[in-house]
């Protein structure tokens, strides 16, 4: 693979988006869902576990492979430090109220969900007593609703930069300064700071104090530029994601995977 392709692909992979189809994709259904019963089956796939109210959230797959009445639960080592409580999770089954629960290795119920549907999403209180909320990602049971011609129009639209009108735009002089980084609306993850440009140097960019965002820990961002009304963040690594400014505040561009918003805050 070219290293160019590689850097134009790791922003992607390390801000979320690595785990995710297109807009309109079908993902793959997981092995052994053709032998599922169906009550199982509508629910299998890969799902956000979140942790209502705050910025946190990960990717977990309910499997259809069975082990008696308990089916595999698989997620990335990297939700345990988003979401603790996954940990001691285990496996997942469907609860009297045909709704899944998440399962310990002795059988204790870790999440249980108690009202949504696959299409909204479900809500549910864990075993520290915090509610939580299971949000599919796209899935063919909501994958296949979508026309094929609407489904490529959709993960073509996604995946293409918006048009930016330097004229328009935040003037460079006015980018250093501290802000917000959120990966939902008026939910702070972190806090970063743009230094000023010195002269025939690199502006440098760093979090201040800590990050409780693991995607944007692993990013680690370290510089910025900014051209075209198009400011990009500079991982340590350097590779960069690209941001625009709309309402206020700036968000990722193309908006594909995770979304990432950052708002200056006031001196």
């Amino acid at each position: 693979m070219e290293k160019g392709l590689i850097r134009r692909l790791l922003p992607l992979i390390l801000l979320g988006a690595g785990t995710l189809p297109a807009a309109g994709q079908t993902a793959p259904l997981p092995r052994g869902a053709d032998k599922a019963p169906d009550a199982i089956r509508r629910w299998l796939g890969a799902w956000d576990l979140e942790l209502a109210g705050a910025a946190r959230s990960c990717t977990v797959t309910l499997g259809a492979e069975a082990a008696g009445n308990v089916r595999q639960l698989r997620f990335p080592a990297t939700c345990r430090r988003a979401l603790p409580i996954i940990d001691t999770a285990t496996g997942w089954t469907l609860a009297a109220n045909g709704q899944p629960q998440l399962l310990d290795a002795g059988g204790k119920e870790v999440v249980g969900f108690q009202k949504g549907s696959p299409e909204t999403g479900l809500d549910g209180k864990g075993s520290d007593g915090k509610a939580y909320r299971l949000v599919s990602k796209d899935h063919p049971r909501v994958a296949a609703t979508r026309s094929p011609s609407a489904a490529a129009a959709a993960a073509t639209a996604a995946q293409r930069p918006t048009p930016v009108d330097p004229a328009t735009a935040p003037a460079a002089a006015t980018l250093p300064g501290r802000y917000v980084l959120m990966r939902q609306q008026d939910r702070e993850a972190c806090r970063l700071v743009l230094s000023p440009p010195p002269a025939g140097g690199e502006a440098t960019a760093a979090f201040e104090g800590a990050c409780r965002d693991t995607g944007l820990t692993i990013f680690d961002p370290a510089g910025w530029r900014y051209a075209g009304g198009r400011l990009t963040l500079v991982a340590r690594r350097g590779h960069g994601v690209e941001l625009i400014f709309e309402n206020g505040q700036w968000r990722k561009d193309p908006a594909v995977g995770a979304p990432l918003l950052m708002r200056k805050l006031t001196p």
